[in-house]
């Protein structure tokens, strides 16, 4: 395996490639620049890169479903970082275009929703077409295939292009989750600020199947950040969940929690503890959910087995 080598979501010019260069580590390592989340992925499990660096959260869009769907599926992956990213877009085009010789529009799709109501008060007849990243969508518009791209105004000068409209978005304040993703590891220690992921699986289609799985989480007091379903493949009504929930693995309120888990779901993936980009502490508290808490209730136990309850 490459220890310095670092793969990401390509090509040169993305909000993943600007995000990246925000870990102080990268300053160190090899970073590649790969067509799809998939390619950057597998290269860490082929043993190709250390690490992948892939965007998997939009505060507009929603989850990276790509992202999530492979951290589902084939060989296991964790977790290690993750990094917050605000997020406005420019509008590239070749030198001398202007608003009226745009026709033509592209971005990754996840970009789309973010600046639909501009394009549609600003270029309501433009068509616009999916790329595989923002970046992609600029080299288009550098080889003539479309007219403009939404993409980072730091990428013009990568393929030649021009700012003809910045800071473009419909949302105030919308950010990109980004998270670099290894091969399974030893956890990294608490920081009081984590965030711990997994995917869980239903049995089966029950009444209350849901219900018993937020249970889970709710009897031990861990709040969920994110909870989504994505299909398993398997056929309809067959769904797994995505959830990140607030807490380290080494907290025992979360690590029984990943343990009722595992009592009541067939599978279940877990995708890493880690700090938290925004380092914030986690919410309130609820009674009796402390690590000291947990400890007192089982020596308590430990007391009742012995006949010493009272003690």
């Amino acid at each position: 395996m490459s220890a310095t080598r670092y793969t990401y979501l390509g090509p040169a010019g993305t909000f993943t490639e600007a995000a990246l260069h925000t870990l102080p580590e990268a300053a160190t390592r090899e970073l590649v620049p790969l067509a799809s989340v998939q390619a950057a992925l597998d290269a860490v499990r082929l043993g190709e890169a250390a690490g992948a660096f892939v965007p998997i959260e939009n505060s507009v869009e929603g989850a990276v479903t790509t992202t999530t769907d492979e951290l589902a599926t084939g060989a296991p992956l964790m977790v290690y970082r993750e990094v917050l990213l605000p997020i406005t877009f420019a509008l590239l085009v070749r030198p001398g275009t202007t608003l009226a010789d745009v026709k033509t529009v592209t971005s990754h799709p996840v970009g789309h929703p973010q600046v639909r109501r501009w394009l549609g008060t600003h270029l309501p007849h433009a068509q616009w077409e999916a790329a595989s990243s923002n970046a992609e969508g600029a080299r288009l518009v550098q080889e003539g295939v479309m007219d403009g791209a939404f993409a980072g105004e730091f990428a013009a000068p990568l393929y030649g292009l021009e700012p003809l409209v910045t800071d473009i978005h419909d949302a105030e304040n919308a950010t990109t989750r980004f998270v670099l993703v290894g091969r399974p590891g030893r956890v990294s220690s608490p920081t009081g600020a984590d965030k711990t992921s997994m995917v869980v699986w239903l049995g089966d289609n029950h009444p209350g199947a849901l219900l018993e799985l937020l249970q889970e989480f709710a009897v031990r007091g861990v709040n969920l950040m994110r909870i989504e379903s994505r299909p398993t493949g398997q056929g309809l009504g067959n769904y797994c969940f995505s959830i990140d929930c607030e807490g380290h693995l080494a907290e025992r309120r979360v690590s029984e929690t990943l343990m009722g888990l595992r009592r009541i779901c067939p599978q279940i993936r877990f995708l890493g503890s880690y700090p938290r980009a925004d380092r914030r502490a986690r919410s309130a508290r609820q009674p009796g959910t402390s690590d000291e808490d947990f400890v007192r209730a089982a020596d308590w136990l430990a007391r009742c087995l012995d006949g010493r309850s009272e003690d």
